[in-house]
């Protein structure tokens, strides 16, 4: 059976932006299931949804209470059902998000561990004894700042959370908690979900000596997706996340999913070289079927800094699958934060055509087949508790969080008839679905034209990449799978190029695909965001 992951576009969504249906100023399953078409429409092959299930939300549901029930936000597991059935009939697969690492203080677990060392729970999280100065027992930060450590009066010991103090670390050095875990995977299998998104797949485990952290020196590179005003970048995060036993849970997962039939699992991969990291989670076939990196949702962009990340990932052994993502509710949204805050819908399409055309799976994040930008979120109106704790270096994660819009007339974009829980950018009513769905030149009829032409192309679904070099702003590969041969040129800058190509008399250039550039008389010629794709003769 072929594997349907290879070479799919994955549409991310993040459900309490995406549509309301119950006029609570809150996307929920429901507004997902309504508004499915769509994505079928553009061409994915599969949809991601960010966590829905029962949470206080300190975190937006990444702090998880129940694994197993929905959140009354979102709706009720009738709800989900509805929607797997709605996906499937519109062939689209469905992963969800799987938050492994930690749950909310909430959860029933961790509120029998925190009563005493001796319960039966009592080491299904990771517990330390304070140093004899009543400090916590290492130096490892928080993602979200401070210390990853917080004192609990009952126990008197620190337990450990790498993001808030509402999210406590799993200890899944313990068989029993493991099996646990993999019983919560389980039980949304059985309902019929195609696989999982697994939330920072290597902040599983910790080292069991808790052993200090070093220091990162001055002119050593700062890791892949920290902020540059965080403290968190300033230690190599050695002990803290990334153990070699790590690899034996993503067996342990692995192994569950081969029990069901088509399923798969993407890891996202957070750490100091988050490619290597990628990579290795994926270098076999009892390891995980995928993982995306932070190397390309960071703020360097353009030719060579796209070349070195998936040069890096090819390099490393086992050639695993990777995937590729250039914005997801994380991180700034790509148009903005590689093409600038004016970019022109033509970056944006040029954004989306690069993604899809790297070896690997891409993740395409809600709003980018629309070339949403960055919103712009002023402080009082921020929900998010990273981008309030880290003001105003870093601005957070609420500008990409903002809701979808669907309609240019009509309260709140068409999104909701209540007042949103974040703000709808008027840059952002102007590019609505409604309004680019019926205009042949917007960016959203350009991703449905260029989606159907991708899935024409196996060399760009499944082929091998290799790099051909070129000056900065051009980044030119080849995609080769059997017998098609493929070259892609892009310019990821807004001059236009011209320029010979070297071996021109071997290439036929393609259209149907949207890009605007030409090989002609063996030149390339390139306007600003443009693009060539050709076929070997």
């Amino acid at each position: 059976m072929a594997e349907w992951w290879r070479g799919a576009v994955v549409y991310q969504i993040y459900p309490r932006s995406f549509f309301d249906t119950n006029a609570d100023g809150v996307g929920d399953l429901a507004g997902v299931t309504e508004h499915l078409y769509h994505v079928a429409a553009l061409g994915a092959d599969a949809v991601w949804l960010s966590p829905f299930f029962r949470s206080p939300m300190k975190d937006f549901g990444y702090d998880v209470e129940d694994y197993r029930a929905v959140d009354p936000l979102f709706g009720s597991l009738a709800d989900i059902d509805r929607l797997l059935e709605r996906a499937h009939a519109l062939k689209l697969r469905v992963l969800i998000d799987m938050v492994l690492s930690h749950t909310s203080d909430r959860h029933a677990w961790f509120r029998e561990s925190r009563q005493g060392r001796e319960n039966a729970r009592a080491d299904w999280y990771v517990w330390a004894d304070p140093k004899p100065d009543g400090t916590p027992p290492n130096n490892w930060l928080s993602v979200f700042g401070g210390p990853a450590w917080s004192w609990d009066s009952r126990r008197r010991q620190y337990y450990l959370h790498n993001f808030l103090p509402s999210q406590p670390d799993l200890n899944l050095h313990n068989r029993a908690v493991q099996d646990a875990v993999l019983a919560e995977c389980a039980f949304w299998l059985e309902r019929g979900v195609d696989g999982f998104r697994l939330d920072v797949a290597n902040y599983y485990l910790h080292d069991r000596l808790l052993r200090d952290n070093p220091a990162r020196a001055p002119d050593a590179p700062w890791p892949d997706g920290v902020p540059p005003g965080s403290a968190y970048g300033l230690q190599v995060h050695r002990h803290d996340k990334s153990q070699p036993e790590n690899l034996a849970v993503l067996r342990r997962l692995r192994g569950l999913l081969d029990r069901y039939p088509d399923r798969m699992a993407v890891a996202e991969v957070h750490d100091d070289d988050s490619v290597a990291r990628a990579a290795e989670y994926v270098a076999g076939p009892d390891r995980l079927h995928t993982a995306y990196n932070f190397a390309l949702l960071g703020p360097l962009g353009g030719a060579a800094a796209v070349r070195r990340a998936v040069e890096a990932f090819e390099r490393q052994p086992g050639r695993g699958w990777p995937s590729w993502a250039f914005s997801n509710h994380d991180t700034e949204r790509v148009v903005s934060r590689w093409a600038g805050s004016e970019a022109p819908p033509v970056a944006a399409r040029l954004f989306l055509a690069l993604l899809t055309s790297l070896r690997g799976t891409a993740f395409l994040y809600q709003g980018e087949e629309l070339g949403l930008p960055q919103a712009e979120v002023p402080y009082e109106r921020l929900k998010d508790p990273f981008g309030i704790a880290m003001w105003p270096e870093a601005g957070g994660r609420d500008g990409c969080r903002t809701p979808m819009p669907w309609t240019v007339e009509g309260p709140h974009a068409g999104f909701s008839p209540a007042e949103p829980w974040l703000p709808i950018p008027d840059a952002h009513r102007a590019r609505a679905v409604d309004v680019q769905r019926t205009d042949p030149d917007s960016v959203l009829s350009f991703a449905r034209g260029w989606l159907a032409w991708r899935k024409r192309q196996p060399a760009l679904r499944l082929g091998d990449i290799r790099f051909r070099d070129m000056a900065e702003p051009l980044l030119a590969f080849e995609r080769r799978h059997e017998e098609q041969r493929l070259l892609c040129v892009f310019n990821l800058g807004p001059r236009a190029v011209e320029m010979p190509l070297a071996d021109a008399e071997r290439w036929q250039a393609l259209g149907g695909h949207g890009l605007p550039g030409a090989l002609s008389d063996g030149v390339l010629h390139l306007p600003g965001w443009g693009g060539v794709m050709a076929e070997a003769r």
